[in-house]
């Protein structure tokens, strides 16, 4: 009869302890989740303020510079044609590096996720 009892007790133990198992991890997930959604809209957040006003600023460089090279150059349409064409070159090179930062992305993401 005590063979049985000490397995009994064994079930239970191996039950509770299965039980708190399940909703500590159940709780960590949660938290984990939290986090990423949390660390996910600050950098949407950011994104959108900096990155706007970082191309507001971008436009006004890039009229005032085809402005002031047109003048240079005694013709408007070739300053912005100019600045056009450069506009392109920058883009066209960081298509080119997309794989660079996806690499960079991904590094930085597994590192939040994974810690």
């Amino acid at each position: 009869m005590s063979l049985f009892n000490n397995l009994s007790n064994s079930a239970d133990t191996g039950t509770d302890a299965t039980k708190q198992f399940v909703t500590k991890t159940y709780e960590h997930t949660k938290l984990k989740v939290f986090q990423l959604s949390a660390l996910t809209s600050a950098v949407i957040v950011k994104l959108f303020i900096i990155g706007g006003l970082a191309f507001l600023g971008l436009i006004f460089i890039a009229f005032s510079s085809a402005i002031a090279l047109g003048e240079y150059l005694q013709n408007v349409a070739l300053g912005y044609l100019c600045v056009g064409l450069i506009i392109l070159v920058i883009s066209l090179l960081l298509f080119f590096m997309r794989k660079t930062f996806d690499k960079i992305i991904i590094s930085k993401l597994s590192k939040i996720f994974f810690d």
